[in-house]
C-alpha cells in the first residue's frame, strides 16, 4: 500500500510518500509546496491544489492521511489555514483516493510512543522509520509522521477485521 501523508498549512504544506508491505516501511519521496504570500489568498491555494495534483499524479498513492490542525489565537490565520487545509483535503479526494485525519497527539503516539513529543523527536524517529527518509524540515517530516501513523492504524484495523470474520 503507498500512502501520502500531507502537514496542510498555507505558507508551507509538507508532504511524504511512504510505502508498506506487511510490516515494512520505505520512503518513496518526500518534499514540501511554499505558497508565496505577497500573493493573493485564492492564488495562493490555487498553487497548492496543483501542486498536490501533480504530486498525486506523479506517486499514485492508494489512501492519503492528513493532519489535523490546531486552531491558532489570530482568527484570520486560523481562517486562512482552515482554507489550505480545504485544499489539501479535496486534492486526494477529487483524484478518488480515501483521506484519513489524524490528531497531531495521535501522530506523535504513533511515531514516537508518546502524544506530546517535541519536532525533533518526531524528526528522528521518521529518519529511524524510514531509512534512507532525510526530511530537512518539521513540515516534510510531520508529513511522513502522518503517513506512518496512517500504516499503522490501517493494519490494526485490518487485524481487527479479519480476527471478527473467524
Amino acid at each position: 500500500m503507498r500512502v501520502i501523508g500531507l502537514d496542510p498549512g498555507l505558507g508551507t504544506t509538507g508532504w511524504g510518500v511512504i510505502e508498506a508491505e506487511a510490516s515494512r516501511l520505505s520512503h518513496v519521496a518526500s518534499g514540501f509546496v511554499e505558497t508565496d504570500a505577497a500573493r493573493p489568498l485564492a492564488e495562493r491555494l490555487a498553487v497548492l491544489h496543483r501542486a498536490l495534483a501533480g504530486l498525486i499524479a506523479q506517486w499514485r498513492p492508494d489512501e492519503a492521511a492528513v493532519e489535523e490542525t490546531f486552531v491558532n489565537r489570530n482568527p484570520l490565520s486560523t481562517l486562512k489555514l482552515g482554507q489550505a487545509r480545504g485544499v489539501v483535503l479535496l486534492a486526494p479526494a477529487l483524484a478518488g483516493i480515501p483521506v484519513a485525519e489524524y490528531q497531531p497527539t495521535e501522530v506523535k503516539r504513533a511515531v514516537v510512543g508518546q502524544g506530546h513529543a517535541a519536532k525533533a523527536q518526531v524528526q528522528a524517529m521518521v529518519r529511524m522509520l524510514l531509512p534512507g527518509a532525510a526530511p530537512e524540515r518539521a513540515d516534510t517530516a510531520d508529513a511522513l509522521a502522518v503517513a506512518i501513523c496512517h500504516v499503522h492504524h490501517r493494519a490494526t484495523a485490518d487485524r481487527l477485521a479479519m480476527a471478527g470474520a473467524r
